[in-house]
């Protein structure tokens, strides 16, 4: 059977943990720890030794996964990996089929241009109300995006949807390659073991000359410079 999605509370011990999905609220950060006292994951994820496997801005919502196999990690964050990553957008106004197509064929950002994605407009998707919920402006309408990339720069779908003359008012990521965001409200997480159809999806491992691969311990995101969020 399915694990069932867990909310907040006590620590749990888990042996032989490989991926947790979880959905981040807005407004937590995809770390464990925060100087500046604000929302981390520390509450919501109570599991030891798992740590992101990429990451997801403050202002983002959605599907963040987590691990305790560094080398899972890596396969999942690396963005030479190119693992798809999907997203549900609120922008600004009415896209064109002129703007879709920009963004499909790949956006100049000042850091050089989006690889191609898959964009297509979607009704306004069953979600849970944010808090804070969005500024309702009566003379600017909105639409919803269904965007899937393959990379992982700075809050690059919000910087994509603004060079196009569309900012970026909600985003929600629904999926990281196999895995999918169903079933799960915001703060709550499940355990999903990784089956060989899940493994057959991802990315090889890395391959050391003279070794074979081995399991390692995650690299911290404060550390890492990969997997960034959007």
């Amino acid at each position: 059977m399915p694990e069932l999605p867990h909310r907040r509370g006590t620590i749990v011990h888990t042996s032989l943990m490989k991926i947790i999905l979880f959905n981040k609220p807005y407004g937590m950060l995809s770390q464990f720890t925060d100087s500046a006292g604000r929302d981390t994951l520390a509450p919501a994820v109570p599991v030891p030794g798992v740590y992101p496997a990429g990451r997801l801005d403050r202002d983002s919502e959605g599907l963040l996964l987590l691990t305790d196999d560094g080398e899972l990690q890596h396969r999942i964050s690396d963005p030479r990996h190119k693992l798809e990553k999907r997203y549900w957008v609120q922008v600004e106004g009415e896209p064109d089929d002129a703007a879709l197509d920009r963004l499909r064929r790949g956006v100049e950002l000042s850091d050089g241009k989006t690889r191609p994605a898959r964009v297509r407009l979607i009704p306004e998707p069953e979600l849970w109300p944010r808090d804070p919920p969005i500024r309702f402006r009566a003379s600017i309408p909105t639409r919803w995006l269904e965007i899937a990339i393959r990379e992982g720069r700075n809050r690059q779908v919000r910087r994509m949807t603004a060079a196009v003359g569309h900012p970026t008012l909600r985003l929600v990521r629904v999926a990281i390659g196999p895995w999918r965001l169903e079933g799960l409200e915001p703060g709550q997480w499940r355990e999903e073991p990784l089956t060989g159809s899940i493994a057959s999806a991802l990315p090889p491992p890395r391959r050391s000359r003279g070794h074979r691969p081995s399991a390692s311990r995650p690299r911290s995101p404060r550390v890492s410079r990969t997997g960034r969020g959007s």
